[in-house]
């Protein structure tokens, strides 16, 4: 067989984001639990999220962002020569969410496939899709991180209530003659997979009387000690990887779990004051596999409208989550 030449390195071309309406606040979350404003902002930085409308679905907020990313990359569709979709909030076993996004975006008959890797999702995606483009599979990756969490909420559990929001970001992932997406560290432990999971299964709740829709459930001090210890070291292996220290990150841009986790990562890192720390989700909520290409874009966003330039400097994602699952990367912000 004849062998098949890729890339040499990859970069991230463009992102793309869909921030649905409307703004959900803690006032409005506190109707249905027993909370406060000020309970849920010492707690979790959050002080809004987005949740959509029942009328629309993660498939559609994909696919937004979707075409966000490829408007600003400047390609042709039929340039896109894969589609990769990270979520865990896709209703349907068959068929896959990736494929009907790239229906939508007008990419098909590109190869399409979801990833589900929880909160970590997205980072496995960008994963696979550079290693795609080094590989020769293709020459361009759609990658887009999409969750409709709100589905899977019980409004009544003070624990998670106010966590999980809805949204979608997404990249497009090219050749480039330099190194500009990093060795991803990555890894998992089913072991602690009841640390973030759902009340019941399908199963269960298809066939068990009495039993409940599958909402979200979390552990969260175990979560809490975990992200910070675990997620510090696998984020230091990234850089690690990569052949470069704190000092010279532009960005750090963490999945936006929680604000306590978000800041306590980034003393145990020692990043310096120099570095832009990604927050997205004080107004975003945790969008589990969309929240880091979120922040990314409210980062770039943030710099067009007068803040710090993080353009063409280094940032580092992490996500983390359900699985346990993570993933870490060094990447070079267009």
């Amino acid at each position: 067989m004849a062998p098949r030449e890729g890339a040499a390195h990859t970069r991230i071309m463009s992102v793309g984001a869909c921030r649905p309406d409307p703004v959900v606040t803690n006032a409005d979350i506190c109707a249905t639990i027993d909370s406060t404003d000020e309970w849920i902002r010492e707690r979790s930085g959050i002080e809004s999220r987005r949740m959509a409308p029942s009328d629309v679905s993660m498939i559609d907020m994909a696919a937004d962002a979707g075409r966000d990313a490829l408007a600003r990359s400047g390609l042709a569709a039929e340039e896109i020569g894969a589609v990769l979709l990270a979520t865990s909030t896709h209703l349907r076993p068959t068929p896959s969410a990736a494929a009907v996004v790239a229906h939508r975006v007008g990419v098909a008959p590109a190869a399409a496939m979801d990833v589900a890797a929880g909160c970590a999702g997205f980072c496995h995606a960008v994963a696979l899709g550079s290693d795609l483009v080094k590989g020769g599979t293709t020459r361009h990756v759609l990658v887009i991180g999409a969750e409709k969490l709100s589905l899977f909420l019980d409004p009544t559990d003070r624990s998670t209530a106010f966590l999980f929001a809805d949204g979608a970001g997404a990249v497009v992932i090219g050749p480039s003659d330099r190194p500009q997406i990093g060795p991803t560290v990555w890894g998992s432990d089913g072991s602690q997979a009841d640390v973030i999971t759902t009340r019941s299964s399908w199963m269960q709740y298809r066939e068990e009387p009495g039993a409940s829709w599958p909402f979200v459930t979390m552990q969260g001090q175990s979560v809490f000690r975990w992200a910070v210890f675990a997620m510090a070291k696998a984020a230091q292996a990234a850089l690690d990887a990569s052949g470069v220290s704190a000092a010279d990150l532009t960005a750090f841009v963490p999945h936006q779990a929680n604000l306590r986790i978000i800041e306590a990562l980034g003393k145990k890192l020692r990043l310096p004051d120099h570095v832009v720390v990604a927050r997205d989700v004080v107004t975003a909520g945790n969008t589990s596999a969309a929240s880091v290409p979120l922040a990314i874009d409210a980062l770039l966003t943030a710099q067009a409208a007068g803040g710090p330039r993080v353009s063409g400097g280094l940032a580092l994602l992490i996500g983390f989550g359900a699985g346990l699952s993570y993933a870490a990367q060094v990447v070079q912000l267009p």
